[in-house]
């Protein structure tokens, strides 16, 4: 008789824990296959650190096969599922497609950028939600301070060191805080023409930043923002994005080449074509986390609308710490319906919340209690450092040898402009030129590769492909106003990861998306990571 076969897709926070305990539970029981369309998961809080120089990009990656060893791992982006069929579709990374069926079925597909219909945004800004936007945006500010430092036009200058950053909720504020630090050590080794300093904006809709937070840690991440000389604009958001500024919703226009939106997250599309009932765009599940009418199939994580048993009639929001939480849940109901142990419903209680500011700062109440500056740094590392799955070692070593040695200002080049479009249903790919759908690409889709782009590319790979710091227009995502819709092509799947920022939810705390404060209904939290910010 042959196994029963649990198929998991998307390798966020929820997904990753859902397999990691699965594998423990039903090891030799049943075949255990994760969909993903990377080979790693991504522990999200830690981003922004990647984006300052902090951490190496392989820090805040953990192995998949090398820690999941009773899982086999099939690399692909699902495009479909037929429920009826009992199957997932998914395209493979070299564009071939590939049928998975299953027994039990778990979509842990995780959140994409949220975008709004405001006009250039989707042109002119950049999202922060995987790896390839982090070690973009960190050549990019490189360049800019670089080519400013060389500029003898004051304006052209000022322009390049202005860096604005939209939503002020977890990944909003470390990456402002990281992102100024960052900056004044450029320019603390090689004065920018005039006296010029780096400007960093925050805005935000929200009265307060970290609007998610007690308002004590929201004081004093305000606190240190302010005194590290972050201009905090509350109440305040982007009318109008162009290439060289932002005009601003008080009628103030920032000349400015960068713009980093981070105000929420939504539920990745691949739930739509499910044809199941949603809330506002999650799939609606009951307290065990099934979808109802269909027993053999889970959701989790951001994908999921789980009943809040805590607060009756509301859902747990999108965070890292419910993700996480989920996974565990989820996992042991797969296995209690194969007979082995019981059946749980999800219930959760808040252990707190930590946001690293970068150096000896942070915001932080674990258990509900705040802590001051320095300590709240120490708990925040150590929460980082026990929430990680692996690569603890490594991250210590990095955070060391920072608070000794100067950091390596240098931009790689590896990621272009147009390869992280903010309109995209896939943050955690960088899109590629003469991939297997490169041409496709070419022809529509915000953000896609122009075929001058991918001939460039091809004919000459030691040729430069556009001018050092130039960000033209060309080479962003196509024109338009945002859409609150994916890119063009096939529905792709999403590491669970969140968002909120950020982190595991049982023991480890978790750091929501940073924003939701461009929107009216309230702000989204960060669901990638387990709780960056709760403990």
């Amino acid at each position: 008789m042959s196994r029963p076969r649990i198929v998991i897709v998307g390798a966020g926070f929820a997904g990753y824990r859902t397999a990691r305990t699965l594998s423990r539970l039903v090891r030799h029981k049943a075949d255990i296959t994760l969909l993903n369309p990377t080979d790693y998961f991504l522990y999200l809080p830690l981003l922004p650190q990647v984006a300052a120089g902090i951490l190496e990009p392989r820090r805040v990656t953990v192995s998949l096969s090398g820690t999941l060893p009773h899982v086999r791992l099939v690399l692909g982006e699902a495009d479909g599922v037929d429920l009826g069929g009992r199957s997932v579709h998914y395209t493979d990374p070299e564009g071939g497609g590939g049928t998975l069926a299953y027994d039990r079925l778990v979509l842990a597909v995780g959140s994409v950028n949220k975008l709004l219909p405001i006009p250039g945004v989707a042109e002119h800004a950049h999202g922060f939600r995987g790896l390839p936007e982090a070690l973009y945006l960190r050549d990019h500010v490189t360049r800019q301070v670089e080519l400013a430092a060389a500029d003898d036009d004051p304006k052209s200058c000022a322009e390049r060191c202005t860096f604005v950053v939209v939503g002020a909720g977890y990944t909003g504020t470390e990456v402002a805080a990281q992102g100024r630090r960052y900056t004044d050590a450029q320019v603390r080794r090689r004065p920018l023409p005039g006296g010029v300093r780096p400007r960093w904006l925050l805005l935000d809709t929200a009265p307060r930043v970290l609007p998610e937070l007690d308002e004590r840690l929201s004081r004093t991440a305000d606190r240190v923002l302010r005194q590290r000389g972050v201009e905090v604009r509350m109440g305040t958001s982007v009318k109008e994005a162009t290439h060289n500024g932002v005009l601003l919703t008080d009628g103030e226009f920032v000349d400015s080449r960068t713009l980093v939106w981070c105000v929420g997250v939504r539920p990745d599309p691949l739930v739509e074509s499910t044809g199941q009932p949603l809330e506002r765009g999650r799939l609606l599940v009951d307290p065990h986390l099934q979808l109802p009418g269909r027993p053999e199939v889970f959701a989790c994580g951001d994908a999921a609308a789980v009943p809040d048993l805590n607060d009756p009639g509301k859902y747990t929001p999108m965070t890292a710490q419910h993700a996480w939480r989920h996974g565990t849940v989820v996992a042991h109901n797969v296995a209690a319906s194969f007979g082995t142990g019981e059946r749980r419903v999800y219930r959760h209680r808040d252990l707190g919340f930590v946001v690293d500011l970068g150096g000896a700062q942070a915001a932080a109440n674990p258990l509900g209690i705040p802590l001051p500056g320095p300590l709240a740094a120490a708990v925040a590392r150590g929460y980082h450092l026990a929430a990680m799955p692996g690569n603890r070692v490594r991250v210590a070593a990095d955070w060391l040898l920072d608070s000794v040695l100067p950091r390596q200002a240098v931009q790689l080049g590896l990621v272009r402009s147009w390869s992280v479009p903010l309109d995209t249903a896939s943050p955690e790919l960088a899109r590629m030129p003469g991939g297997p759908q490169a041409e496709a690409e070419a022809r529509s889709g915000p953000g896609a590769a122009t075929a001058q782009d991918i001939e460039t590319d091809s004919a000459d790979p030691e040729a430069p492909k556009t001018q050092p710091g130039d960000e033209p227009a060309r080479n962003r995502p196509a024109s338009g106003a945002a859409k609150d819709l994916p890119a063009s092509g096939a529905v792709r799947n999403q590491p669970v990861h969140g968002t909120a920022q950020n982190q595991p939810a049982s023991g480890p705390v978790e750091n929501p998306p940073g924003g939701g404060a461009v929107e009216a209904t309230g702000p989204v939290k960060r669901p990638d990571t387990p709780a960056e910010g709760d403990s």
